[in-house]
């Protein structure tokens, strides 16, 4: 027999193995064998059975000709791994350069965990989540091993200030959006609240009455007013229904997350704007008032607003009364009622008018101290002709108001302001918060009337002007305007003249130029009207004196006394008389 004879099955299963199985047989065995032998598909997620586990890898049946091996370093997770355990796997290569079959736990984890979000999506699954850590605009929410964006809007229904106080908490969310471009998942917790207060929405609004009492949580606050959740549905409580007294912003008396009791005021039909009111819980401080309260009455409170007609006096919170700005001073001149009061002020007042019905009140300061129209000795201490110091207070076309003192104001008209300027209007002479001395010239108590005068302080120049400046008198003067009808002549001692167009003509025959300084005779003379005519002509030409009748009847009157009618017209000037040196010191030293 030779060494090298080819193995003999027959003679082998004689011998006990393989016995009793015919060459058919054996063959269906080795089929049957094969059956159970899975066909895998790489890159995919299978379940297996732990067979075993060592310091290093966990090794892994899938149904495979070959056990895989994976890291025991991805089922730290788990407390233990231990043979027969089933765990899902990623098939990253059926046999590798060594023949072996390589398995992840990690990325079947990463795989399946991207299955569930997809299927949360499209199934608008819930899922609890554990909220990892803050990050802009929102929060990074743990699900299924992968991280997820949770925006700050989609937190709650309210307005979220502090997101820290929900890291490491857990938290249930759905999936609103998947971008499998970036892996990035965003998740709302907002959804499933939104959900629970459709509900209870729905209950409130169909039981929403005027007049009804409920409970909620200030949710915003503004400058006008504070925004309530009354459990899925807002309503605005205004801030003049915060409370009786006046405020200045709701945050003074509330604050944000608080709960509060507040009524229904009203509703438009929808239901969608709701007013709300927190001062109607409680009885109106009018209600309350003392019943001794009642004009006449005295009263202190605090200055809580200052208009520019006057000031709200606060006396208890929701009790308020108006303090007109004419009844701050006895002055008839307004002023700014800031002048008076600031808010803040502790002020007492005089109860001017009350109704308790309307909730109205008027009162007064300046009722606390003397009206000085009425004292005793207003005749004796501003009598006509008594002189005064005032402060001038406004000025009009007319004249000027000057205040004497507190609540006594008298008028100045503009004529009796200057002796010899013309004035058109008082703010050519004084303005406003200037002294001016002044001297009475009307009283009328009864009538709260004051009639002043500047000009009388002094004596009436225009007397002794007469005798300086007489018809025929000559005197140097220079033309200041000149229009159509004449000229406006510059006279001695501030004066003014006029000179019409036919008294400008000189010898020459042309005209009288502006600036041009020239004697000019006195034709007309008015102390009443307080006006003098001149004339350039008639100092060459005999005809250009139109006052003849008044020459010729001072020359009669001169001759009678004594004088000699022949003597010529001679060229007056105050120095020249002695009566008249005083006025001049006085007019001079008064510029």
């Amino acid at each position: 027999m030779s060494n090298k004879a080819e193995f003999n099955w027959e003679d082998f299963e004689t011998k006990g193995f393989g016995e009793g199985y015919s060459k058919a047989q054996r063959e269906q065995m080795a089929a049957m064998y094969e059956g159970t032998l899975s066909e895998i598909t790489e890159k995919e997620v299978i379940k297996g059975t732990v067979v075993g586990v060592n310091d290093k890898d966990v090794i892994i049946n899938i149904g495979f000709k070959s056990d895989g091996l994976v890291p025991l370093s991805e089922f730290r997770d788990l407390e233990s791994i231990k043979p027969g355990d089933t765990v899902e796997v990623f098939i990253e290569e059926q046999e590798n350069s060594l023949g072996q079959l390589i398995l992840s736990r990690k990325k079947a984890k990463i795989v399946r965990a991207w299955q569930d979000i997809e299927d949360a999506l499209e199934n608008d699954n819930v899922i609890e989540g554990l909220v990892k850590r803050r990050t802009k605009g929102g929060l990074i929410v743990d699900i299924y091993g992968v991280e997820a964006f949770l925006p700050g809007s989609q937190i709650d229904v309210k307005p979220i200030r502090d997101f820290d106080i929900y890291v490491g908490k857990k938290m249930e969310v759905k999936v609103v959006k998947i971008n499998h471009a970036n892996d990035n998942v965003v998740v709302s917790h907002k959804i499933l609240i939104e959900k629970d207060l459709e509900k209870q929405k729905a209950e409130i609004l169909n039981n929403l009455e005027k007049g009804q009492v409920l409970e909620g949580v200030i949710k915003n606050m503004t400058n006008f007013g504070v925004f309530i959740d009354l459990g899925g549905v807002d309503g605005l409580l205004h801030i003049t229904d915060i409370s009786w007294g006046r405020i200045n912003h709701p945050e003074e008396v509330l604050q944000l997350d608080q709960k509060v009791q507040i009524v229904v005021l009203d509703f438009d039909d929808d239901k969608r704007r709701i007013s709300l009111g927190m001062k109607q819980l409680s009885a109106h401080p009018w209600d309350s008032l003392a019943a001794s309260l009642e004009v006449g009455s005295r009263v202190k409170g605090k200055i809580v607003n200052v208009a520019d007609y006057g000031a709200f006096l606060e006396l208890a919170p929701g009790v308020e009364g108006l303090i007109h700005v004419s009844e701050m001073s006895w002055s008839q001149h307004l002023r700014n009622p800031a002048d008076f009061v600031k808010v803040g002020d502790e002020v007492e007042a005089v109860v001017l008018t009350l109704d308790k019905d309307d909730r109205k009140m008027s009162l007064g300061i300046k009722q606390l101290t003397e009206d000085p129209w009425t004292k005793q000795d207003m005749n004796t201490k501003y009598a006509v002709g008594t002189k005064h110091k005032g402060v001038v207070r406004n000025l009009t076309n007319f004249g000027l108001f000057l205040e004497l003192e507190e609540g006594i104001d008298g008028l100045v008209h503009v004529s009796d302001l200057s002796w010899t300027k013309k004035i058109k209007h008082p703010s050519e002479f004084v303005k406003v918060g200037d002294e001016l001395e002044v001297a009475v010239l009307e009283l009328d108590v009864d009538n709260r009337r004051l009639a002043l005068g500047h000009k009388q302080l002094e004596e009436n120049p225009w007397d002794t002007f007469e005798s300086v400046f007489p018809v025929g008198s000559v005197h140097k003067c220079t033309v200041n305007s000149k229009n159509d009808k004449g000229a406006v002549l510059e006279l001695p001692y501030g004066l003014e003249g006029f000179a019409t167009i036919k008294n400008l003509e000189k010898e020459d025959g042309s005209q009288v130029e502006v600036g041009e300084s020239l004697d000019f005779k006195v034709t007309e003379f008015s102390k009443d009207d307080k006006r003098i005519v001149l004339s350039h002509t008639a100092m060459f030409k005999e005809d250009a004196k139109p006052a003849k009748k008044a020459a010729s009847k001072k020359k009669e009157d001169s001759s009678d006394s004594g004088s000699s009618s022949s003597a010529p017209a001679e060229k007056s000037t105050l120095g020249d008389l002695d009566a008249l040196a005083e006025l001049k010191e006085k007019m001079e030293g008064k510029k």
